[in-house]
C-alpha cells in the first residue's frame, strides 16, 4: 500500500463483530479509511445469525435490516408436556448478504481476504506472507482465541438446510423442540422455515466438551425431519458451530492472553452472552460504539473495548452464574428441566433474558419457585464458582 492513504483503522476478522464495525463505520464516519483482513476468501464465513426483536435496540437496527433474509412474527418451544408459541419477533441474517453489504459499501482494495495475520501490534498487522500493514489502530475480531482463562461448557451444532418433498406446514420457527432424545448433555432441535417447502433445521446440544460428530448429528437431522412428516433430504447450506458457555474465568487473563495491548472485539474479546453464547447483541452495540469514538488509534481503541469487556463481564455475573447451575447441578439428562421451566416464565421476561438485559426482579423471578435441580447440588455448584 505503498503511497496509498494511510490507514485509520484495520480490522482483523471478518466475521459478524468485524464486518458489522466496518460498515458502521462506512456509514457514520466515511471519511476514515477502514481495512478489513480476513484469512477465509469471503467475509462472514458460513453462518446464519437470529435474533429476536429485542436483542437490538430500535436506534440501532437500522445497521442489521439490510442483512435480514426471514423474519416471523413469534416462535415455538417444546418440551415434554409442554408446547408454547412466544408473540415475539424473530428475524435471521445470512453471511451471504453480509458479504454483499460488506463489499457494496467498502472500496474494493481495502477488503483483503486469504490473508492470514501472524502477529499484531496496537498499530500493525503482520500478515503470512511476512507484509506488514500499518494503521493508526488495530482491532482483534477473529472469533474465539485462547479461552483457557474461562470455565466452559459448550452450545454446538450441526444445521442443514432440508427441502421438502412437498409444503411442510411450518409458519413459525421452532426455536428449542426438547422433546427429542435427551444426548451429550442437553439437546434440542431448531428449525426455521425459509420458504414452504424449505426449512433449515439445526441438532444442538449444551455439553460439557466440544467434540461434534457431523456424520452423527446430520443424520439425526434426518430422522428428525422424517418422524415430523417432512419427506425430504438435505440440500445447499450446511453449517456447524461450537459457541462458548461461560461459567466463570479471569477477564484479565482473557485479554492479556494474545496480543496483548491490542483491542478487542466480539468472542475474542469476551463479548457473547454467557448461557447462550450468542454474540450478535453485543456485536451490534460495539459496533456502533466504536463509530462514536473520536479517538480510534491503538491505546484509545485498546482503553475503550477493554473498559466495554470489563463491563460486560460484570454485568454477565448473573448469566455465568446460571450457566453453573445448568452444567454442574444438572445431571446431563436432566438439563431440559431447566429450560423447560423458565420458558413457562413472562414472555417479556424471556425477551430481556436474551438481550441480556434482565431486571433485578427478573433476575429474582428465575431464581424463585420450586428449583428445577437438586438444592445440595446448587449450592455445591454456587459455592464453587470462579469469577
Amino acid at each position: 500500500m505503498t503511497g496509498a492513504r494511510p490507514i485509520d483503522l484495520a480490522i482483523v476478522g471478518g466475521g459478524l463483530a468485524g464486518s458489522l464495525i466496518a460498515l458502521a463505520l462506512r456509514a457514520r464516519r466515511p471519511e476514515l479509511r477502514v481495512v478489513v483482513i480476513e484469512e477465509a476468501a469471503r467475509a462472514g464465513g458460513n453462518q446464519l445469525w437470529s435474533c429476536f426483536a429485542e436483542d437490538v435496540a430500535s436506534a440501532d437496527r437500522w445497521l442489521i435490516e439490510p442483512l435480514i433474509v426471514h423474519g416471523w412474527g413469534g416462535y415455538d418451544v417444546r418440551f415434554p408436556g409442554q408446547v408454547r408459541r412466544l408473540p415475539s419477533s424473530y428475524a435471521t441474517l445470512t453471511s451471504e448478504r453480509l458479504g454483499m453489504r460488506l463489499h457494496r459499501a467498502m472500496p474494493e482494495g481495502d477488503l483483503l481476504f486469504d490473508r492470514a495475520a501472524t502477529a499484531l501490534t496496537p498499530n500493525s498487522v503482520t500478515l503470512a506472507d511476512g507484509r506488514v500493514i500499518e494503521a493508526r489502530g488495530v482491532i482483534d475480531a477473529r472469533g474465539p482465541g485462547d479461552m483457557s482463562a474461562l470455565e466452559l461448557g459448550y452450545q454446538k451444532f450441526v444445521g442443514a438446510s432440508w427441502l421438502c418433498h412437498t409444503p411442510h406446514g411450518l409458519a413459525e420457527p421452532i426455536i428449542m423442540d426438547a422433546t427429542v432424545d435427551q444426548q451429550d448433555g442437553y439437546r434440542f432441535v431448531y428449525t426455521l422455515p425459509l420458504s414452504p417447502t424449505e426449512l433449515f433445521i439445526e441438532d444442538t446440544y449444551y455439553a460439557d466438551g466440544p467434540a461434534l460428530d457431523e456424520p452423527v448429528l446430520a443424520a439425526r437431522i434426518a430422522a428428525y425431519a422424517q418422524a415430523q412428516g417432512w419427506e425430504g433430504a438435505a440440500r445447499g447450506h450446511s453449517e456447524t458451530g461450537v459457541l462458548p458457555v461461560c461459567m466463570g474465568g479471569d477477564f484479565a487473563r482473557l485479554w492479556e492472553a494474545e496480543s496483548p495491548g491490542v483491542a478487542k472485539a466480539g468472542l475474542r474479546g469476551g463479548f457473547f452472552h454467557a448461557l447462550t453464547g450468542y454474540s450478535l447483541p453485543d456485536a451490534v452495540r460495539n459496533a456502533l460504539a466504536i463509530a462514536a469514538m473520536d479517538d480510534l488509534s491503538g491505546p484509545a481503541l485498546h482503553q475503550a473495548m477493554r473498559a466495554r469487556g470489563a463491563a460486560h463481564w460484570r454485568g454477565q455475573a448473573y448469566y455465568r452464574m446460571l450457566s453453573r447451575l445448568l452444567f454442574r447441578a444438572a445431571e446431563p439428562q436432566e438439563r431440559w428441566r431447566v429450560l423447560a421451566r423458565f420458558y413457562r416464565l413472562d414472555p417479556s421476561l424471556i425477551a430481556r433474558f436474551y438481550a441480556g438485559q434482565s431486571s433485578f426482579f427478573d433476575k429474582l423471578r428465575v431464581l424463585t419457585g420450586k428449583p428445577p435441580v437438586p438444592v445440595s447440588r446448587a449450592i455445591s455448584a454456587l459455592g464453587a464458582t470462579r469469577g
